[in-house]
């Protein structure tokens, strides 16, 4: 196991405390191109990854967070809005650290309708890269 932790620390996939607990920031592409401010709040306990997105107007917890190998994934429940209707969407992020910068893919993988969890017509839409800076 030492010898696992000092080989990914060697290649850059961890950062230099060997965590990746802290604030990250950047930006989401989203409808038409816009680009949306994003913060991410994330502990790090052992290979389990627990926190919050922030957006502009609300914070969702993340669910099923893991980093293994320098490899991150989680999990976010999303409200989305779709014409006059909220949807709460399974959002899957995987990405990996390297030289200090986090990079992320976020994918759609489902929507249900929030008022009563019944199904709704999902376009997945593609998929969606991104950069985060450490903060704090």
């Amino acid at each position: 196991m030492r010898s696992l932790a000092a080989l990914l620390a060697f290649t850059g996939l961890l950062s230099a405390s060997g965590n990746i607990s802290g604030i990250w920031i950047g930006q989401i592409p989203g409808r038409n191109g816009d680009m949306q401010d994003v913060a991410f709040q994330l502990v790090q306990e052992g290979n389990v990854i627990k926190g919050k997105m922030y957006g502009d107007y609300q914070s969702t917890p993340i669910a099923e967070g893991r980093i293994e190998g320098g490899r991150i994934e989680f999990l976010l429940i999303a409200p989305e809005q779709a014409g006059n209707q909220i949807n709460q969407t399974r959002l899957r992020f995987s990405g990996f650290l390297a030289n200090g910068v986090m990079e992320l893919t976020r994918e759609r993988q489902s929507s249900t309708n929030a008022g009563n969890g019944g199904g709704v017509q999902f376009r997945g839409g593609p998929k969606t890269s991104f950069l985060l800076k450490k903060l704090i």
